[in-house]
């Protein structure tokens, strides 16, 4: 898929390589539950990289490694340096979100942030959406220049143990500044009881000037706030293209706001039935489509993504496409409908595909054919005969995140044991590649070759299974799989090959 609209015959396999960690963490290092990482993002130039954690924190990271494509084709062709991969650096990191507790229903709001999303970019400044369960808060972050106090009278290095100070009349120390972030508190006590005027009193007095320095330093400010709008826990937030928009939604509802406007939503989705015991399905993730303001989707928890237009009416009850997939009776059992339940949906970057996330399978849909989906890939069926042991601890419910690369023409997802897999989706395609979240992503890579498809297949739009690399249930070295470590967060770079994944609180950075 070109731009998630044309189909194109991939390159072969990509060769993954590892590029970068942030947070990496030694053998045996505990890790807190706050700095664990809970959403990943990057904006749409690909040149700034977000993630969220179980502590309320975003930390931001920029794009480093230099662009540089003047020249003619021809010369650039002929330069004898490969291109440099995507490199990036820390840049900053705030505060989002603090705990509260709600006082008229008893409940704690934990700080975790659940969901980011970024916003178009306006004269230099970055801006991004961040949610915990109940709050949704709009940011602005800007390179700021440094204020700093000069010509001051005081002497920081002569002054007495208890703050005051001894005497400042030379003019060497006129000239010395002091930032506004890093003025000490001794300073702050210019006169006391016990100051003592220096012999023929203080030649001039100068007073304190604010100088801006060069210097920048990016600075994060709270533009909006937006809440009181959900009853139930937030699970996802999305742009819309006009930039002016954006929806938020929870288990029963979908709301839509204006960015300028915090304290009124508009409420588009309603699911909630008139008796809760009625109540069938669940909204687990909504997305606003990538070009077309007037779409969006939204999975359910019976394993159904449902498109809406937004012209059709006020309160959006009724779709306009519905796109499930039906199994046989005889193949239902007490947890069919568990593992059917979508975590995460994504567009392709031309709007035309939609990918899905269930517990067991990767699903790849074509908004013009909703009779099934054209591809689906098999990522947990290993794990179909331990389906039991996997409801006893919860596992079943952990909720993993898809991404499609820019050009359409792979998925990614993860899975156990910082394990994560990328298909690639082209017809006739067998690439189906399992990589470690660790500085040595293939050494534990399943070699077991995928299975081919039939040769009948000509187009995406017929449907295919791919099972690929999970028919063993030990990985590359022979141990079983680790429920314990997940990778439930990832994210491809928009225009190059390019992931981003989270392991606990470390970063991972691969390319190929």
């Amino acid at each position: 898929m070109n731009g998630g609209d044309e189909v194109t015959a991939s390159s072969g396999p990509l060769d993954w390589r590892f590029s970068q960690v942030f947070g990496e963490r030694s053998a045996g290092e505990e890790v807190h539950e706050v700095d664990i990482i809970s959403a990943i993002e990057f904006d749409k130039s690909g040149d700034h990289l977000a993630t969220g954690d179980r502590g309320g924190r975003v930390v931001l990271f920029e794009r480093t490694d230099s662009k540089n494509t003047s020249g003619s084709r021809r010369d650039l062709e002929g330069t004898d340096y490969p291109p440099r991969h995507p490199e990036f650096r820390y840049k900053t990191e705030f505060q989002s979100h603090e705990p509260e507790f709600d006082y008229l229903k008893s409940l704690e709001i934990e700080e975790k942030i659940n969901k980011i999303r970024w916003s178009q970019t306006a004269n230099g400044a970055l801006f991004l959406l961040s949610t915990n369960d109940k709050t949704i808060k709009f940011w602005k972050v800007q390179e700021k220049k440094i204020k700093k106090v000069c010509e001051i009278n005081t002497d920081s290095s002569r002054s007495l143990g208890n703050g005051s100070v001894e005497s400042s009349s030379n003019s060497n120390s006129s000239n010395s500044c002091l930032t506004n972030e890093g003025l000490p508190d001794k300073v702050n006590n210019y006169l006391s009881n016990d100051y003592t005027f220096p012999p023929g009193g203080i030649s001039s007095l100068q007073l304190p000037a604010v100088t801006i320095s060069s210097e920048t330093s990016p600075v994060a400010r709270c533009r909006r706030v937006y809440t009181h709008a959900h009853d139930y826990h937030i699970n996802s937030i999305s742009n819309n293209s006009d930039g002016e928009t954006f929806i938020s939604a929870d288990d029963l509802r979908i709301n839509l706001w204006n960015l300028e406007i915090s304290n009124q939503s508009f409420n588009i989705v309603d699911v909630k039935p008139a008796n809760m015991e009625d109540l069938t399905e669940v909204i687990t993730s909504a997305e606003f489509h990538p070009t077309h303001c007037n779409t969006l989707a939204y999975s359910s928890s019976k394993g159904s993504i449902r498109l809406i237009d937004l012209r059709q009416s006020a309160l959006c009850d009724s779709h306009s496409k519905l796109f499930e997939d039906t199994e046989t009776p005889t193949s239902r059992s007490f947890f069919t409908e568990i593992i059917a339940s979508i975590s995460d949906i994504k567009f392709a970057k031309g709007g035309r595909y939609i990918l899905s996330r269930d517990y067991m399978t990767l699903k790849l849909w074509d908004i013009n054919m909703d009779s099934g989906p054209v591809s689906t890939f098999q990522v947990h069926e290993h794990l179909r005969p331990k389906l039991c042991d996997l409801y006893e601890n919860d596992s079943i419910f952990d909720k993993f995140e898809c991404c499609l690369s820019g050009d359409g023409l792979r998925v990614a997802t993860g899975s156990y044991s910082n394990l994560f897999r990328v298909f690639g989706v082209s017809p006739g395609s067998t690439e189906t590649t399992t990589l470690e979240a660790s500085k040595n992503p293939m050494r534990r890579q399943v070699t077991t070759p995928a299975r081919p498809s039939r040769p009948s297949l000509s187009s995406i739009t017929r449907a295919v299974r791919r099972g690929g690399a999970e028919s063993s249930v030990a990985d590359g070295n022979g141990n079983s799989l680790d429920h314990t470590t997940k990778l439930l967060h990832l994210a491809w770079h928009p225009t190059e090959n390019s992931i981003a994944c989270a392991a606990a609180n470390s970063l991972y950075m691969y390319y190929a």
